[in-house]
Order: C-alpha cells, then sequence, then structure tokens
C-alpha cells in the first residue's frame, strides 16, 4: 500500500548564424554520438526533439529510413530558420504516423471473424514505490472535500484512500486528487491498474500522467482520455501511457470536480504503474487502418456490433485495441496493415522560422503538420498520404478530423511550395480559426500536387473581430476531390476543391490564380453562406475549372454548373481570363498530371511572379506561365 498525505507575402529570413551546426540522423546511427557528421549519427527523433537547436541550425534525416516519431521542431529567429530536411540518396526519409500490426503474434481470434490486436505485456517493474510517493488532495474555485487513509473500506490490505466530497465545485480542476513523484522515461509505455468504488455513481476521466509543477502539461500524448463510470461496485481499471519526456516529476491526476457529487464517498486501492514490454499499445484513437500500401482501407465504426464486413474496424478505447473484421487472420488475408495513430505527425504548436524539406509523412490518423500560433512556417518538397480519421473529440461526439498542413490561429508568413498531398480525410491545405481573436496574414499556397483528399483547399476564420489578409492560392493542380479513401466514411460527405465555411472575419486579397480545378463529387468551389460582398475579398483568375456532372460552384442562391460557367463569370465578376475544360493530363489514372503539348493550360497562366514549376522547370517555358504546377515541356 503507498503511503498518504493531504514570398510577396512572404518575409525573407535573415542570414544563419554565424556558429550553425548540421545534425544527422539514420535509423543505424546511436543517441549517443555526437551526430554531427553522417559517419555519426543520432538514431531517433526523441534525441532531435531534445537538442537545444539554435536559429540557422539543420537536421538531416537519412533518406531511405523511417521513424515511427513525433516531430517537435524547435523555433529560429531572425537570424536563421531551424531547418529539418534529408542526405544521402533514394526515396525521402519517411515519417510514419502509424503502429504496424503484421506479426500474427499481434493478433487473437475472438470469434465469429473478430480479431483483436493484443496488448503490451508488463515487465512485473512497477515505478511507484511505498517510499517515495504521497496522495494529494487540492480544491479550488468552491470545491470542498476531504481525503485520508481509510483502514475499515478498502479493497486490499492495509487500507485504501478516500475521497469525502462536500461541494463538487464546476470544473474536473476544481477537485485533484494526484499521486507523485515519480520517474517515466521517454518512449517507454506503463500501465496503469486501480481499484475503485463510489458511493455515488459518476463518470471521469482516467489519471493524467503530467507534470507535478507548473505549467502543469501532459506527459503524454494524444486523444482526449476515456471515462472511468464508476458506483458501488468495485471495479478495476487499466490503461496504458507512453511517455513523450523523461522527467523525475511525474504525477497522475484524476480531476474530481464536477462528477463527484455532494455527500459522495470515493475510494481508490490497489493502484500499480507498470513497465510495459516494448509491442503493441494503441493507446490512442485509431484514424484508419491502411491495408497492402494503401491498396484499400478499413471502414472505421463506432459500435463493436457493427463489425460485419472484411475491413470493418472498431478501436476499443477502454482495452486500447482495435477490432477488425477478417474472414481469416488478418495477417494472411493482408501482407500489410498500419493502424493510423491520432497523432500530428509533426506538432508545430507556437512555433516560428522553421523549414521542412524533402520529409514524407504518411498514416497519421490527425493533422500531417498541425498546430496553432505559427509564423515564417516553409513547408517545401515534402509528401503527404492518408493522413487524418481520428476521432478528433473522443466520447460520444464521434467527429473525425485531419488535415494535410493545417495553420490553425494566429498564423503569418507562412509557404507551402512543391509538395504533394493525397488521400486526406480533410483538406489538404488549410488556415483556419475558431474562438480567439486572431490573424492570419501573408500565407501561401503554390506549385502544389493534390488528389484524392476531401478538401483541397479550406478556409475559414471567426469571430468577426478577427483578420484575414493576403493568402494565395496559386499554381496548384487540384485532382479529384472527394475520390480518396475516407469519402463514404464521412457522416457530411462534401467533396470540394475550393471550401470556404461560414467565415465572419473581415477578409481581403484572397488570390486563387493559375490553379487547375479537376472533378469533384460535391462542388469545385463552394462557399453558399459567404454574401455578395464577402466574396470581394476572393480575386479568382486564370484557372482552368472541369466538372461533367453536378454543380461546380456553390454560392449564395446561385449553383452554377459547367455549363453555366459564362454565367457564372457574368454574375459573379470572378475568373474572368479563366476556362471550363478538360486539362490533358499525361496519364490521369496513374497520377502523371503532367500537361501534355496540346493542353489548353500550356501558356494560358498569368504572371505571379515565379520562377519555376514543381519540379524545379523554369517558368515560363513558353510566351506566359502555364495554368497548374507543371510547366509543359514539350510544346
Amino acid at each position: 500500500m503507498l503511503g498518504f498525505s493531504v514570398l510577396a507575402g512572404i518575409v525573407a529570413i535573415g542570414p544563419s548564424a554565424a556558429l550553425a551546426t548540421t545534425y544527422y540522423v539514420a535509423n543505424a546511427g546511436s543517441d549517443q554520438n555526437d551526430g554531427t557528421s553522417p559517419e555519426r549519427p543520432w538514431r531517433t527523433l526523441a534525441r532531435v526533439n531534445g537538442q537545444a537547436l539554435e536559429p540557422g541550425d539543420t537536421v538531416l534525416l537519412r533518406r531511405g529510413d523511417r521513424w515511427r516519431e513525433q516531430l517537435l521542431p524547435h523555433s529560429g529567429s531572425e537570424a536563421g530558420a531551424v531547418t529539418y530536411g534529408a542526405y544521402g540518396e533514394g526515396p525521402k526519409p519517411l515519417l510514419l504516423g502509424s503502429m504496424a500490426v503484421n506479426d500474427p503474434a499481434q493478433w487473437v481470434a475472438e470469434g465469429d471473424h473478430i480479431w483483436a490486436t493484443t496488448s503490451p505485456k508488463g515487465t512485473g517493474r512497477s515505478v511507484l514505490t511505498e517510499d517515495t510517493l504521497r496522495w494529494s488532495l487540492y480544491c479550488e474555485n468552491g470545491a470542498q472535500a476531504a481525503g485520508e487513509r481509510d483502514a475499515a473500506v478498502f479493497d486490499s490490505p492495509p487500507a485504501s484512500f478516500h475521497v469525502t466530497c462536500a461541494e463538487s465545485g464546476k470544473s474536473g480542476s476544481d477537485m485533484q486528487l494526484s499521486l507523485a513523484p515519480f520517474r517515466i522515461e521517454l518512449g517507454r509505455t506503463y500501465r496503469l491498474s486501480l481499484r475503485a468504488q463510489s458511493t455515488l455513481r459518476f463518470a471521469c476521466s482516467f489519471p493524467v500522467l503530467m507534470k507535478q509543477g507548473r505549467p502543469w502539461g501532459s506527459y503524454t500524448g494524444g486523444a482526449p482520455l476515456p471515462a472511468m463510470e464508476l458506483g458501488p461496485e468495485w471495479q478495476t481499471y487499466t490503461h496504458y501511457y507512453r511517455a513523450t519526456v523523461t522527467a523525475d516529476d511525474a504525477r497522475l491526476t484524476i480531476f474530481l470536480g464536477g462528477g463527484l457529487a455532494a455527500g459522495a464517498v470515493l475510494h481508490v486501492d490497489s493502484l500499480s504503474l507498470e513497465e510495459c514490454e516494448t509491442g503493441n499499445l494503441l493507446c490512442v484513437d485509431v484514424g484508419n487502418i491502411i491495408l497492402n500500401g494503401g491498396e484499400a482501407c478499413g471502414v472505421k465504426k463506432w459500435l463493436d456490433a457493427d463489425l460485419k464486413q472484411q475491413g470493418d474496424f472498431w478501436y476499443d478505447r477502454r482495452g486500447q485495441r482495435v477490432k477488425l473484421y477478417s474472414t481469416e487472420p488478418p495477417t494472411a488475408h493482408y501482407r500489410d496493415i498500419e493502424c493510423a495513430l491520432y497523432v500530428h505527425q509533426i506538432d508545430e504548436s507556437g512555433r516560428c522560422y522553421v523549414t521542412y524539406e524533402n520529409l514524407a509523412l504518411l498514416y497519421g490518423g490527425a493533422h500531417g503538420i498541425g498546430g496553432g500560433n505559427t509564423h515564417h512556417i516553409t513547408v517545401r518538397d515534402c509528401d503527404f498520404g492518408f493522413i487524418g480519421g481520428a476521432d478528433q473529440m473522443g466520447g460520444d461526439h464521434r467527429v473525425r478530423f485531419g488535415n494535410g498542413i493545417e495553420f490553425w490561429g494566429n498564423a503569418h508568413d507562412n509557404l507551402v511550395e512543391r509538395c504533394r498531398l493525397w488521400e486526406v480525410y480533410d483538406a489538404a491545405l488549410t488556415n483556419q480559426n475558431a474562438g480567439a481573436v486572431v490573424e492570419q496574414v501573408n500565407i501561401t499556397y503554390r506549385y502544389n500536387v493534390i488528389w484524392n483528399c476531401e478538401y483541397s483547399f479550406e478556409y475559414w476564420n471567426a469571430p468577426e473581430a478577427s483578420l484575414t489578409r493576403n493568402i494565395r492560392f496559386e499554381d496548384n493542380t487540384c485532382v479529384n476531390a472527394g475520390h480518396g479513401w475516407g469519402h463514404a466514411q464521412r457522416p457530411d460527405p462534401s467533396g470540394r476543391h475550393l471550401c470556404f465555411y461560414s467565415s465572419p472575419a473581415a477578409a481581403s486579397g484572397i488570390t486563387i490564380r493559375n490553379n487547375v480545378f479537376y472533378e469533384a463529387a460535391g462542388n469545385a468551389f463552394y462557399a453558399p453562406t459567404w454574401p455578395a460582398e464577402g466574396l470581394t475579398a476572393l480575386d479568382m483568375d486564370h484557372n482552368l475549372w472541369h466538372q461533367a456532372q453536378g454543380v461546380m460552384a456553390s454560392l449564395e442562391d446561385h449553383p452554377y454548373t459547367m455549363a453555366d460557367f459564362a454565367k457564372y463569370q457574368a454574375e459573379q465578376g470572378k475568373d474572368v481570363h479563366s476556362m471550363v475544360a478538360d486539362p490533358l493530363f499525361v496519364d490521369l489514372p496513374n497520377h502523371d498530371f503532367h500537361l501534355t503539348a496540346n493542353s489548353p493550360c500550356v501558356d494560358a497562366g498569368m504572371d505571379v511572379g515565379a520562377k519555376a514549376d514543381f519540379e524545379g522547370t523554369p517558368v515560363p517555358q513558353g510566351k506566359a506561365p502555364d495554368i497548374g504546377a507543371y510547366e509543359c515541356r514539350s510544346r
């Protein structure tokens, strides 16, 4: 028993710092190396994340290698960006946001064609000791409770710890029961087990593994914790955590405020936190299962009772595992199975002056690159595939999400160029905001190739006091919006190239020029909630549109088909020099979106200051730039 107690638009970055260092990372490296040469590379992204990088520093990942870790970038400054790139020969370094489950031992049959992933095995080593740990009860904002050791009511000798609630408070943080301090190590998996009962039924989240002192941050990542349903019966509750830091000041906190009712008594007993062996750990929601390298995807279900067809899967939040319907053992039916986890593969929240180059990000369940309040971010020559699908809120909300690159909240002077994005659950590219008053200024998306994403570009900003200015979406090739893996699984199938949701923030200078918008399951251009005066913020011209069926442009009280394009131009004053036509790609089925010599896109664009296309070909090759991401060389 444990003891107790109470570009235009992109501002140039200055020269790199004089003492800038280049670090190397490779699968065959060692974190004990100094990382300053290809012969002495580091091994893990955790080592990279822990390094105090300076402005102008560069981190290079070895081409052909792969990592199943989250990248947490460091900020640079006006003196120089921190750059994350690639070295060596071969394919781009691969950042996977998934767990592979290709070993037959990772699956167990549960009958009726249902297979479940297994859980990590414990090592028998607990990080909690009687000598160092103490319970603590904290109340604020009117919450009142008493906590003490109880030798009369317990589940195991010699006693439990019980909390008697007098006033619950309004929020979870108003009453906190915590256990600290103890040590955790980055990358290790820990299994929590506890027994508990309450005289009055209530629900609260599993304990949070967090920092003991300010700023009270989480020591794990991922989705919201599942709930513990507590009542008069003693029950066992188990949860797994993967530590994102090494720290000696970890604590477990149960947030009881607003849940434990006045007059209720909660008993907690038999608590352990055990180290686990490396292995299966689906401690966050699984947004997608990518099968055979993308040949097929699983179909996410919200109830295990709905697993009825091959490939149906359900994430068991309580058990932290996946259940999959398969007529034979999954590893016999599929040669490769990747479970996309609820994680931003690069979380750049609050970062600035960062450049990402020549990286590939695949199979993440949340955003590829995500995070709020950024500026001077450059994403160049990167790939993003099979992104999103995780349950954003947890519980009963059932809202799936996931964008390729998202700039949330305050964002300015960011650039995304020459990237490929495909099979994204939500938007390939987006800047958006809700809640706080923010400014989104000088963000450019150019010469990107996008296909089979639900939205090619999505924008909205609220509240009304927020501001949007100088957003450029130019020279991009956007193909088959809504033709991706997630479209049929969505509760709101949309399929839009340009998706402009209700956006009360003042906006100006949003330019949509020199783009190819080819086929959308819904609408190529969607802004039905924007009033006519709001559309004046959009400068749209020299685009090529093609949508053989349905409403191509859905505007306020004005649906336009492709046959109505001249009417759209006249009534809306948009796309005066644009056209509707087949772009004549070289090989559409095989995703080769180069232009043939007789494409109507050739020499049909406008000069927006670009010097080179997606592949570095000088622009223009003829009398004027081409429309889309590729300049045609054979003309």
